[in-house]
This record gives C-alpha cells, structure tokens and sequence, in this order.
C-alpha cells in the first residue's frame, strides 16, 4: 500500500521536473520565470514532507527561508522584466545578449 509520504514525494518530483523542463525549453521571461516559482513550490512539499517524516520542524523553516526567496525574486524579477521591455520592447528570452562584451 502506498502511504501519504510517497505521494507527497511524487507530486514535489513531478512539478520540479515540470519547472525544470519549462525553465529550459521555454524563451519567454515571464514562463521561466512561473517554472522557476514551480520548482520552488516542489521542493517546499518535499521539505515538508521530510519534516513530518522525521517529526522535526527543520523543513518548516527551510519552507519559509524559500518562500522569502521567492517573494525576493518576485520583486528583483519583475524590476528586470519591466527594465528589460522598456529597453527592448520584448521580454524573449533569445534576443538578449546580456552577458556578451
């Protein structure tokens, strides 16, 4: 029989590699940026779950250093994107050279 922790486990897999996946084949700014925010929300729900497998509250606070990422990268992200479409009229991924000399 298959407990809960597994379950958990299986879904914060699926929606890191779906994060992942998107994060690479995607070219527009804002959806890698939303597969970065998925990434982050599955390895919430695994720290989770190691944290009620373990009977610790380690990975509760390890979820709320990420959420504080998360909510860091909102504002810093978006500043950019807004910076970054003003500057080129477009926020795709495959016409910015910007670590080119």
């Amino acid at each position: 029989m298959i407990d809960n922790q597994s379950v958990y486990l299986a879904i914060s897999i699926i929606l890191f590699v779906i994060g992942a996946a998107g994060a690479i084949c995607r070219r527009n700014a804002i959806v890698v940026f939303m597969c970065i925010e998925i990434m982050l929300a599955g390895v919430s729900i695994a720290f989770v779950t190691f944290s009620r497998a373990n009977q610790s509250l380690d990975g509760i606070f390890m979820v709320l250093f990420v959420m504080a990422v998360a909510a860091a990268e909102a504002a810093v992200g978006l500043a950019i994107f807004v910076l970054m479409y003003r500057k080129h009229g477009s926020i795709d991924l495959d016409k910015f050279n910007l670590m080119k000399w």
